[in-house]
């Protein structure tokens, strides 16, 4: 079994950061840098792991961060079509 897929049964989601930043040399423009990962909600440590290596190795200053997380498996849904065509 791939590592990705086994992260994915023992609850990892697929989230997606938002980071906004302040440019070192023009604080007063805000530049965006998205992030993607696995990562396990609603404690997110990747992500937290990722900021706490932003705010010691990288220059620009953090504005805010946006996240949303969403499951990639999930159980199957089922629904009743709403109609019925037939193509000749």
């Amino acid at each position: 079994m791939s590592m990705m897929l086994s992260k994915q049964l023992t609850g990892y989601r697929l989230t997606t950061a938002e980071i906004t930043y302040c440019l070192p040399d023009f604080p007063e423009l805000l530049q965006e840098f998205i992030w993607q990962h696995l990562d396990l909600a609603p404690e997110f440590p990747e992500l937290k792991r990722f900021l706490n290596f932003w705010e010691r190795r990288i220059d620009g200053k953090l504005h805010s961060v946006r996240i949303a997380s969403a499951t990639l498996i999930s159980p199957a849904r089922m629904r009743y079509a709403a109609g019925h065509f037939s193509v000749h």
